[in-house]
């Protein structure tokens, strides 16, 4: 994995949201998002596309990516972007997005293998290696689906913090903010509506 650059904007070492650490298709949604000055893109060019790439382990720091790839990436992006605001809506996704991911599964689909090691036999499906950019598609749309498939798949939440874009893995019921942060903004704003509210009403 290529070596944290300390020079780089602090926003690219931001805290994971609860579920990126086991989802890389929920951080790849999360890539996008917005700050106080604006908004922000993780993968706002091919470089940093491919370093966010490497940084997931999904492609080796070696293979390059080239724009066509990349414009592959942001679009798959966009796509599961969708499919997670269709489930949140109980609604179906556009046909359009759902085509998207499952091309992203057929460019590079899983061969199963019998993996052995020291804990014994075990099944292991590997994506084709051939086109190590698509293989890297594939894992994240192969991810996606086992997040809407799986258990964990009514966990998945918007961020309820107006302005903010992200999705997360609710951990509880009550739990509303992607991070602590988005919380206390929330609060803070509500507690400053609040004083407004009461100067108004004593004439202030």
């Amino acid at each position: 994995m290529r070596p944290v650059d300390h020079e780089a904007p602090v926003y690219l070492y931001q805290l994971a949201v609860p579920g990126e650490d086991r989802y890389p298709s929920l951080a790849l949604v999360n890539t996008r998002f917005t700050l106080s000055h604006g908004a922000v893109d993780l993968l706002d060019d091919t470089e940093a596309a491919h370093l966010w790439l490497v940084r997931h382990e999904l492609l080796p720091d070696r293979v390059a990516l080239n724009g066509r790839q990349s414009g592959r990436l942001l679009a798959l992006r966009e796509a599961l972007r969708t499919l997670f605001e269709a489930y949140g809506d109980g609604r179906p996704p556009p046909a359009e997005s759902l085509a998207t991911v499952n091309s992203a599964l057929a460019a590079a689909p899983s061969t199963p293998r019998l993996a052995w090691t020291a804990d014994g036999p075990r099944r292991a499906d590997e994506p084709d290696t051939g086109n190590p950019a698509a293989a890297a598609l594939s894992l994240l749309a192969e991810d996606a689906t086992d997040l809407l498939t799986g258990p964990e798949a009514d966990q998945l939440t918007a961020c309820a913090a107006q302005g903010c874009t992200r999705w997360f893995l609710r951990s509880h019921g009550a739990r509303r903010w992607c991070t602590t942060k988005c919380g206390n903004r929330v609060r803070a704003a509500r507690a400053y509506a609040a004083k407004r509210g009461r100067a108004g009403e004593s004439g202030e």
